[in-house]
């Protein structure tokens, strides 16, 4: 008998649906429903929870793409002893706990949200719960397969669907429409990832881009359009001067918003330098 997928007892779906309802809050500046999402996110997968557990063994089967097929088998072999190992009546009652507090402090909407890799948690699930020996190769076969193929989307970021992007991008410049440069997606996803892991990964890739924009602002001070005019000049030091202060400010939305403008200077800035 084929397992019928319930998505609210999939740990992965839901983690990731609150995920997305934290962003979305973000996005329409809904900063109390935003907080309680992120505040269900820490309450419920905390690192002795069984949910964290069982995340963890979802998620090393769908964030691990075009890897070899004997590694992707053995993270495979590996995911379901772990899986095996986690109390299935502490999970449940886990489950249903974060179930009752997504509908009473937020609203059972939460669970129809967008995930763009649904298709893949889904498979993940079937194969976890199944006891048909035929359907589990089955599924662990295409569970495999996913993971030794190159995926078109960057798996190394978290995903977000295009009216995520184009809503944020419209709040600080409507002329950019959804036409965001790669640096900026990474930028975006990395903040909306942030809202699960205290922001850890976010720190780490803000630490480098900001480097990396400072050093191309500094080229930028030698070009003739910018150093031979004083104002423009001023101005190139003060965003250096503001990004320098960033290492000592709690990283907040206006953060990303001038790191955000900052790339796209920066990238005109050395379009028309070397089109001149």
């Amino acid at each position: 008998m084929k397992v019928k997928h319930n998505k609210k007892r999939n740990t992965a779906f839901v983690y990731e649906a609150l995920i997305n309802e934290a962003t979305v809050a973000v996005l329409k500046d809904d900063h109390k429903r935003s907080k309680k999402a992120v505040d269900l996110v820490r309450k419920h997968f905390s690192s002795d929870s069984n949910l964290k557990r069982d995340l963890e063994c979802y998620r090393s089967l769908y964030e691990n793409q075009n890897l070899d097929i004997e590694i992707s088998k053995q993270i495979l072999k590996e995911a379901n002893i772990s899986k095996r190992l986690i109390d299935p009546v502490g999970l449940f009652d886990e489950q249903t706990d974060i179930i009752n507090d997504v509908n009473k402090n937020l609203s059972p909407s939460v669970f129809n949200n967008f995930v763009p890799n649904y298709k893949s948690l889904a498979t993940i699930n079937k194969m976890f719960n199944t006891t048909s020996p035929k359907e589990k190769v089955i599924l662990e076969s295409k569970i495999v397969e996913n993971m030794s193929t190159s995926s078109e989307l960057d798996h190394e970021h978290p995903v977000v669907d295009n009216l995520v992007y184009k809503t944020f991008v419209d709040k600080f410049n409507k002329k950019y429409q959804d036409d965001l440069l790669e640096e900026q997606k990474y930028l975006l996803s990395h903040y909306i990832s942030s809202f699960a892991d205290n922001s850890i990964e976010l720190k780490i890739f803000l630490n480098e881009e900001i480097g990396r924009l400072k050093e191309k602002l500094e080229e930028a001070k030698n070009l003739d359009e910018i150093k031979t005019d004083a104002s423009m000049s001023d101005k190139t030091e003060m965003i250096i001067s503001k990004l320098n202060s960033y290492s000592k400010e709690t990283i907040s939305e206006n953060v990303i918003m001038t790191v955000l403008k900052t790339q796209q200077l920066v990238k005109e800035i050395h379009e028309d330098g070397s089109s001149s």
